[in-house]
């Protein structure tokens, strides 16, 4: 039930996203005549305050949502398993240094230092992708490198280190592809808490800027107008709300399922 729950909103908003692109719909156009308009056929899902369609700019929204989750979990990913790797295969003083450097990452509030640094930065999408990948590969390099101290004794592994093989060849091709499943479940729900602090930035109008559309700008905007237009905040959060839980839900269906010990 959560698994079809999951893939059906997933492939729905990808669709969506790819459908909009394909049919160039920017949500950009200002109508007057229609402000804070209610869901009707000509709005689906009703006008913002400026008479935008709030469908279409709902759809360029979970576009960049989209590409800046994808964009800074690859980021965050080869910066954390590079340093994991490195950490946990080959230990000692390096072990130390790179282990200290993270715990000084993880000591900030994640958020809050994505909002100091964005907030000093400036606005716009680079900056945006810069701050949330602070701290973003904290949690893989905490992983890579505990399992790779683990997998470092494995017998296939030493068996490859007797035989000549070069820390790179032993790090790409014998432990590496071990780390898969887990980087792949760790990857899910770094999707989800990067498509929030997207949002959050947004919100705060320290992320996407006017006039491209961000789900957190559209929910700022429609706070103001809760009482007399409350489908705005309600669409835009719900719409948030479905494609979170489904890569939530997605991520616990991967875990379980590639959890040996389960499967």
């Amino acid at each position: 039930m959560a698994k079809t729950f999951a893939i059906s909103i997933l492939v729905f908003w990808l669709i969506a996203v790819l459908l909009a692109r394909l049919m160039d719909v920017h949500g950009n156009a200002i109508d007057l005549q229609h402000i804070l308009a209610s869901p009707s056929w000509q709005y689906w899902f009703g006008s913002d305050d400026l008479g935008r369609d709030i469908l279409a700019r709902v759809l360029r929204g979970a576009e960049i949502s989209f590409m800046v989750a994808i964009v800074v979990t690859i980021i965050n990913m080869l910066i954390g398993v590079t340093i994991g790797l490195l950490a946990g295969f080959y230990g000692g003083k390096l072990d130390r240094l790179l282990m200290q450097i993270t715990d000084v990452f993880l000591a900030f509030p994640g958020i809050l230092l994505a909002i100091a640094f964005a907030a000093v930065l400036g606005p716009g999408m680079l900056n945006l992708v810069f701050a949330l990948c602070l701290t973003g590969w904290v949690s893989y390099a905490r992983l890579t490198r505990g399992q790779t101290k683990s997998l470092r004794s494995r017998q296939h592994v030493q068996a490859a280190e007797s035989l000549g093989a070069t820390p790179y060849r032993l790090m790409s091709r014998h432990i590496l592809p071990l780390l898969t499943s887990l980087l792949m479940v760790e990857a899910t729900y770094s999707l989800a808490s990067i498509m929030i602090a997207e949002a959050s930035l947004s919100f705060l109008g320290l992320g996407i800027q006017a006039p491209n559309a961000s789900w957190g700008a559209m929910l700022r905007d429609g706070v103001r107008y809760m009482l007399v237009a409350p489908h705005y905040v309600l669409i835009v959060g719900l719409s948030l709300m479905s494609l979170i839980l489904a890569i939530n839900l997605g991520g616990d269906y991967l875990r379980d399922k590639l959890d040996v010990r389960t499967a």
